[in-house]
């Protein structure tokens, strides 16, 4: 760890200026800083020790589903990308393109993958032959670039990494299937390891994927009042399927086309971590996915004291350790017990165990919270037990809290100038009536600076009216500003 005088400035207060505090957070914490070309990012090992652990997480429920991890080039012939007309549409302004190898002009240009859906299908368009191939499960890790003309740190780089599933299926049913069922592991895993409540939801026609049939997602409320996309899944249809020539021969001895979807997530998820969870004094991590569950602080003012306290402090991370907590004992002389109150805090470490003298005689350890600061004294023969309880109370909290402030920051309108208030002074999430029609969420677009999020899932009211023409509507949207 650093120890530069950096850690325990004072950050922006979050209300004064939330940009400039998230900036200042991923920078004091060493979560990432930037790199020489415009846009792109390094992730410093605090940061990616945070994403190794989300990656984890997530790549067992993406096995645990029966998919397996694969890897594909970065690279992307220009005449694949050109195939499918709207995708290439929707993805042109942001591909990046390598021209040369080496001194020589290559004959043909090659696109930096922004997604790879185009070199996927080729591949499939080979592997598949026999329904006896389908259903095919595969996903990969990766970095992808996008050159995006704003950028910031996690939320949007022009470079970043990711997983994305590819899947291909012999019927729509199936296909659809597995559209929910990786939209339903994202909110598990964004909820259960993250601590972020999402809702899941259909995207409007215009917000869906280039080229997709059906795009669903998740969608995270930011603690500034934006949304954010958290993750998203898509119901390719046999749009890919038909441009790339991906058929199989059924059980009748009839080709036909697969039926594809595509799915991922990616490091914007560590910007949700930081803007759901942090407060004036740094990050809060969910415990799930923290580097560090516990710090070990000795305090000792005297030298004969010393050598007493830092071996309990040592003696109680072994314990710890043998019972799965992560758990670092910060033993640094040249820092005081206060300063390193301060770094930890920053740093967002979820439980703080502070060991001195009159602890060390009491036979316990004084621990205190990161997310409500309560201090619990913890008798030493119970501390392997105690403390992955507290741990768990953490991990609990930080989604309630983060609960109820979605729930007290959603609210409803039902005409076009009510929606435009909400938007303004309250931000956060507005449930409205929605015809359908592109003109009316251009409206919204254009007046509020808002956009349809989802049509939620779990929204089962009464047919009402549009929020902007006052004609008939089927279901209420979710609208709100976003990143």
């Amino acid at each position: 760890m650093s120890g530069t005088d950096k850690f325990v400035e004072d950050l922006t207060d979050k209300s004064d200026d939330f940009s400039r505090w998230y900036g200042e957070v991923i920078q004091k914490a060493q979560l990432a800083d930037y790199a020489p070309v415009r846009g792109c990012m390094v992730i410093r090992p605090y940061g990616f020790a945070i994403w190794e652990l989300m990656q984890a997480a997530l790549d067992k429920r993406i096995k645990d589903t029966g998919h397996q991890n694969a890897y594909f080039p970065l690279l992307i012939p220009e005449n694949f990308l050109a195939k499918e007309a709207e995708h290439v549409e929707g993805f042109a302004p942001q591909v990046a393109w390598v021209t040369h190898g080496g001194n020589e002009k290559l004959e043909e240009r090659l696109a930096i993958r922004p997604t790879s859906e185009a070199i996927i299908c080729h591949m499939y368009s080979k592997w598949i032959d026999s329904h006896r191939d389908l259903p095919v499960l595969i996903n990969q890790w990766a970095n992808v670039m996008r050159w995006e003309k704003v950028t910031r740190l996690f939320l949007r780089t022009a470079e970043f990494l990711w997983q994305e599933g590819h899947t291909a299926h012999a019927t729509e049913a199936e296909s659809e299937e597995e559209t929910l069922k990786m939209l339903e592991v994202y909110r598990d895993f964004i909820e259960t390891e993250m601590a972020i409540p999402v809702i899941k939801g259909r995207k409007s026609e215009q917000e869906k994927f280039a080229g997709a049939l059906r795009t669903y997602s998740v969608e995270a409320l930011m603690s500034d009042g934006k949304g954010l996309q958290a993750g998203t899944s898509h119901n390719l249809g046999q749009h890919f399927a038909k441009v790339f020539d991906i058929t199989f021969q059924d059980v009748d001895g009839e080709r036909r086309h697969v039926w594809q979807t595509s799915w991922g997530v990616s490091t914007r998820l560590m910007g949700a971590l930081i803007m759901v969870h942090g407060d004036d004094s740094g990050l809060k991590i969910p415990p799930r996915i923290a580097p560090i569950q516990a710090v070990v602080i000795p305090i000792y003012r005297k030298e004969t004291e010393r050598a007493e306290v830092l071996e309990a402090s040592h003696q109680a991370a072994s314990l710890l350790k043998a019972g799965g907590v992560r758990v670092y004992v910060d033993d640094r002389d040249q820092y005081t017990p206060g300063w390193k109150y301060n770094e930890y805090e920053l740093r967002g470490v979820p439980l703080r165990l502070e060991v001195g003298p009159r602890d060390v005689a009491a036979r316990q350890v004084m621990s205190v919270r990161r997310d409500n600061r309560a201090k619990e004294a913890i008798a030493w023969d119970f501390l392997a037990e105690r403390v992955p309880m507290v741990l768990e109370e953490v991990q609990k909290a930080l989604f309630q809290k983060a609960l109820e402030f979605r729930e007290s920051s959603t609210r409803s309108a039902a005409t076009l100038d009510e929606l435009d208030v909400v938007v303004s002074e309250h931000r956060g999430f507005v449930r409205a009536y929605w015809c359908g029609r592109n003109s009316c969420e251009d409206q919204v677009k254009a007046r509020c600076a808002a956009t349809i999020r989802c049509l939620p899932l779990d929204d089962h009211s009464e047919p009402g009216k549009c929020v902007v023409c006052g004609a008939d509507a089927p279901h209420r949207v979710l609208f709100a500003k976003s990143y």
